[in-house]
């Protein structure tokens, strides 16, 4: 047997077992979350919560990637406007489910009919976004996004629309206040009414309730358990529709456009309608993302769509790998459990530890103190609340940068994604064998 048949072979069995890789992700990460909650003396309760916030980010960041995946790795389609597609699947549904006599005022309309109806405005948005922009390069249609983001995220900020009326019926965005959305839908599966202020849980949550009631976990992070197990399940769904989308024909010419477009065209196929509907299509999905995101808080704010929401998704795109669904999962569990959290337990276990004092007030002076190799200054400014921020902005730029001259591809990025109906790739691997 030949070399390229063992590694074809290795590949492929790989590429059968890759639920084996992201459980195996998924116990690493817990058990590195449930050292940092020993580390610093943490309850049970507290370590079930670090657990809970970790997967909740881990599922929404992977359900991100996996939707800008559609566009950019599948189709070529350079999106840097998810964060301004994701505030108008919010804040449509916010607006579709507020009552008529709240301010702002809404609609009314039920949870489920209002997210239906969020993910149909929100792909028509980006559907009729792409018509003018699909004509750019990569770059420049980078450009157009970004600017259609920000004026998404100002006009939902502007005061002009914080409680208007148009065409006698009224609605507002709240301004730059925010917009307060429904309460968490999985609870209703605990409490008989989940509206009420001081809730009667229901046959389920008064057995769950008092059966981790011992244990001093809290009714709350039960629910927010809850709600993590369906993201999980969303995950599976969406997971399983990008995979099917990439083995059918209109993956396969997705795939056929981003490689070449002209010789694409030259084969009979409307490469701009292909396009337009895979842009359309991804935009649904952030919209529907930022929704189960926003929903566990019950209020959305402009702030929260900033455009670096949409660089954090495609660094854990490029983490995992562009034009891989695994890579897409993988790269946006790493990304929430050890860029975007890592920091702030670095930080605690280093403050806990090492009992730093007298931080400087400036990088400058925390810096200046290395000439005389004494650190300590430099790590008293970097475990401050306030440094968190940039020091997370600073270790993505070292990954990033380490990426792009290490491993361009992403971890998962080396995995080709077969174009064609039938993988030539292994029929010459079984004429090898025969031979």
């Amino acid at each position: 047997m030949s070399t390229g048949s063992i590694q074809a072979r290795a590949e492929g069995w790989l590429g059968n077992n890759d639920v084996r890789l992201l459980v195996a992700l998924a116990l690493a990460i817990g058990g590195l979350y449930a050292l940092f909650s020993v580390v610093l003396g943490f309850q049970l309760n507290g370590t079930v919560n670090t657990l809970r916030r970790v997967a909740f980010l881990s599922a929404i960041y992977a359900m991100l990637a996996l939707a800008l995946n559609l566009q950019w790795g599948y189709a070529g389609l350079f999106n840097l406007g998810a964060a301004g597609f994701m505030a108008i699947g919010v804040y449509t549904m916010g607006i579709l489910t507020a009552p008529v006599t709240a301010s702002p005022p809404g609609f009314g309309l039920p949870l489920p009919v209002a997210i239906v109806g969020a993910i149909l405005m929100t792909g028509v948005i980006g559907g009729l976004a792409a018509l003018p922009a699909i004509r750019l390069r990569a770059d420049y249609l980078a450009i157009v996004t970004v600017a259609f983001s920000e004026i998404v995220r100002l006009t939902l900020r502007a005061p002009e629309f914080a409680n208007t009326r148009i065409a006698g019926v009224a609605f507002g965005t709240g301004g730059a206040t925010g917009l307060s959305l429904p309460s968490n839908p999985i609870r209703i599966l605990f409490y008989t009414d989940p509206a009420a202020t001081a809730p009667a849980p229901n046959a389920l949550g008064a057995a769950i309730f008092s059966a981790v009631e011992p244990l001093g976990i809290e009714q709350t992070l039960v629910i927010g358990w809850a709600y993590v197990v369906v993201l999980c399940l969303c995950l599976g769904l969406l997971y399983w529709l990008m995979i099917r989308i990439g083995k059918s024909p209109f993956g396969r010419v997705l795939k056929s456009i981003r490689e070449d477009q002209q010789v694409t065209q030259a084969l009979g196929k409307d490469t701009r309608l292909f396009k337009i509907k895979t842009f359309a299509l991804g935009c649904a999905l952030m919209g529907l993302i930022a929704i189960l995101w926003r929903l566990s808080g019950g209020y959305a704010s402009p702030r929260m769509f900033k455009p670096i929401q949409t660089f954090y998704i495609f660094i854990a795109l490029f983490i995992g790998g562009t034009g891989s669904p695994t890579g897409s999962i993988v790269g946006g569990a790493l990304f929430a459990s050890l860029l975007f959290e890592g920091p702030s337990f670095i930080r605690r276990v280093v403050a806990e530890y090492l009992q730093l004092s007298n931080a400087p007030d400036t990088l400058v002076g925390a810096l200046a103190q290395l000439g005389t190799l004494d650190v300590t200054p430099l790590l008293a400014y970097s475990v401050q609340d306030v440094s968190i921020s940039a020091l997370r902005l600073m270790l993505l730029g070292i990954v990033l940068v380490y990426l792009m001259q290490r491993h361009p591809d992403g971890l998962l990025g080396h995995r080709k994604a077969i174009a064609s109906s039938v993988d030539l790739s292994q029929q010459a691997t079984q004429e090898d064998d025969n031979e």
